[in-house]
């Protein structure tokens, strides 16, 4: 089954005089036949969501699932607490921003974990995260997992978070190579995720925006099956088209093998 999100939007509370282009798209692939992939795009928030879910029996849905309800919910009480930006101003000094994304996600691992006590069917259930939440002239990052935030600015493409998997881990400290790691057995390994432990490290991250930037969130369905090359040519080629973007994306992981489900959303700042 798939999902669409699409709009067009100037918005008074999170991106004061930017106008934003967002798009959002779920998909099985061709391998899986459930999907465990879940998003929010809540453009009245400014909130923008991507959870990739495991655990299997369903439970990779609710663990997935339940992170984007606890994250929204939080992060629209937080909102509506702090009420009204002034013309021209962010809600959150930076800081603030990123703890309020942190806490979101601290409850919603507390919260899946709570469930896998409470109920067997969901033990072991988990789910990979990363958030994207507009404030003013700034973007406020959060993440956990291998799933991904990548900024396009200037016609180059940029990773914005690092992947909490084995073999990233190795990656960074040298000893396997990257062609190692595209193919390795344990690529698919994560070392941090949701619902795993209850004590968990969230990284978070600030970034200013500028007109043109457009930021993509995915699941590791779509960078698992296309290459950085590829969906940064996508993105260029269609970058006043977020939701035939997001389509292209998809096809392309499909055509690839399309081997896990494969999740996105695309957030273009126009100007």
């Amino acid at each position: 089954m798939v999902y669409f999100v699409s709009l067009s939007r100037r918005s008074a509370r999170g991106m004061a005089f930017m106008r934003v282009l967002t798009a959002g798209l779920t998909d099985v692939g061709m391998k899986r036949t459930g999907n465990e992939d879940n998003f929010a795009s809540c453009e009245e928030l400014g909130l923008f969501v991507v959870a990739d879910g495991m655990g299997g029996h369903a439970a990779g849905e609710v663990a997935s699932g339940t992170a984007i309800q606890v994250i929204t919910d939080y992060v629209r009480g937080a909102l509506e607490e702090a009420g009204p930006p002034d013309a021209g101003s962010s809600r959150f000094d930076p800081e603030t921003c990123q703890k309020i994304l942190a806490t979101s996600v601290q409850l919603a691992n507390e919260t899946i974990c709570g469930l896998a006590s409470e109920n067997s069917t969901f033990e072991g259930m988990g789910t990979t995260l990363s958030g994207l939440l507009l404030n003013g002239s700034r973007a406020c990052m959060v993440h956990v997992g291998d799933s991904r935030i990548y900024l396009l600015r200037g016609g180059q493409m940029t990773l914005l978070t690092s992947d909490h998997s084995w073999v990233n881990e190795q990656l960074q400290r040298n000893i396997i190579t990257a062609e190692e790691a595209k193919t390795h057995r344990w690529r698919n390994v994560i070392t941090r995720a949701l619902g795993h432990k209850v004590d968990l490290e969230v990284d978070t991250r600030v970034e200013k925006m500028e007109p043109g930037d457009c930021f993509l969130l995915c699941s590791d369905g779509l960078t698992g099956m296309v290459d950085e090359e590829t969906i940064q040519k996508v993105l260029l080629d269609m970058s006043d088209a977020p939701q035939a973007a997001c389509r292209r994306l998809v096809d392309l992981a499909n055509d690839a093998g399309g081997f896990d489900n494969i999740t996105m959303i695309i957030v273009k700042v126009a100007g």
